[in-house]
């Protein structure tokens, strides 16, 4: 290779795939958007619990929750800008419902189409790097749980029961849904993907169950790192340890893929582990894991302090949280 060749690819700015949603995509967008990379985030487009579902179902458009977030985690728009696309109504008609949401859904309508109405967001918020939805089809989560029955919606398995006492057999979406062009060229151009952390079934999987996106993954040259949760979620990852989540993951790729794990070292505060208890316990690197062949990458992960929750927001959320620059720090050591 020519010397200027090698210079130019040398500056080339890194090409970093985030592939989630939820929570803990928001936290990894938020520590990475200080860094100067070519970012893009993949996102998952089963959600149908909560505002995102009102919309669905009211207005037959694509779920914008988890969309929403990312932008928001991106956006160099101002303090007040990102304030509003997170507020949420607490009152009246509109109880439960997030601005943000609001407009985007109402952007699809008036632009017809969910990619142009993105394209207005992402110069309205001024966003750093791509948000991309995993695909443009209306697709639906469903879930059978090891005593056969069949949950239909993903609001359906995040709600019911007796998910805790049987467990999640298997996942599938419906229809099998056609990958997003713009997803499966980000892939495929990556220097480095981040899978994770967020909730398995609901927030990382989806996202490779869409037609095409397992390959493409697997066949991506980019370095490939998961992100393993904080805390374990009852009924769906109950005493998973960190091998456990990768090879579930891994499983539905139908490949070993994952070169780097990266996990938490630091037990959260005994005060605020009994707060969480009724939701899930620390997710631990046991010897399994320590013995998997794969490059590990252990710290303190832990943010500083407990989540603040939204006032009366209906969905209940993680009280312990990773820290976005500590997350960051160790993705821009990798790539």
């Amino acid at each position: 290779m020519p010397d200027a060749q090698r210079e130019s690819s040398a500056n080339r700015r890194k090409k970093v795939v985030v592939i989630g949603g939820g929570t803990g995509t928001f936290t990894v967008l938020s520590g990475l958007k200080e860094y100067s990379v070519d970012l893009t985030a993949i996102v998952t487009m089963a959600d149908d619990g909560g505002s995102t579902g009102r919309l669905r179902d009211e207005f037959g458009v694509l779920p914008p929750g988890d969309i929403r977030q990312c932008l928001v985690a991106l956006s160099d728009a101002g303090l007040t800008m990102r304030k509003l696309m997170n507020h949420r109504f607490d009152r009246g008609e509109l109880a439960g419902h997030s601005f943000g949401n609001i407009l985007i859904s109402t952007l699809e309508q008036i632009t017809g189409n969910f990619e142009s109405a993105l394209n207005k967001l992402h110069d309205i918020l001024n966003i750093k790097g791509r948000v991309v939805p995993v695909t443009l089809e209306k697709i639906h989560l469903n879930a059978e749980l090891k005593n056969g029955k069949v949950l239909h919606g993903e609001s359906a398995f995040m709600e019911y029961q007796l998910v805790s006492k049987y467990g999640i057999k298997r996942i599938w979406i419906e229809p099998k849904g056609k990958a997003n062009p713009k997803a499966l060229r980000a892939i495929a151009k990556a220097d480095l993907i981040v899978v994770g952390p967020g909730k398995l079934y609901t927030s990382i999987l989806p996202n490779f169950l869409v037609s095409g996106v397992a390959k493409a993954f697997a066949r991506s040259r980019a370095k490939k790192v998961y992100i393993a949760n904080l805390m374990s979620q009852q009924g769906h990852t109950d005493n998973f340890s960190v091998t456990d989540y990768v090879e579930t993951l891994e499983s539905y790729i139908a490949s070993r893929v994952f070169d780097t794990i990266v996990y938490n070292t630091k037990k959260p505060p005994k005060a605020l582990t009994r707060r969480y208890a009724d939701e899930g316990e620390p997710v631990i690197c046991g010897e399994k894991c320590r013995r998997s062949g794969r490059n590990l990458v252990g710290a303190n992960l832990l943010a500083l302090g407990v989540a603040r929750i939204a006032k009366r927001d209906p969905l209940r959320r993680t009280l312990i949280r990773h820290d976005p620059e500590k997350l960051a720090m160790i993705i821009m050591g990798l790539v």
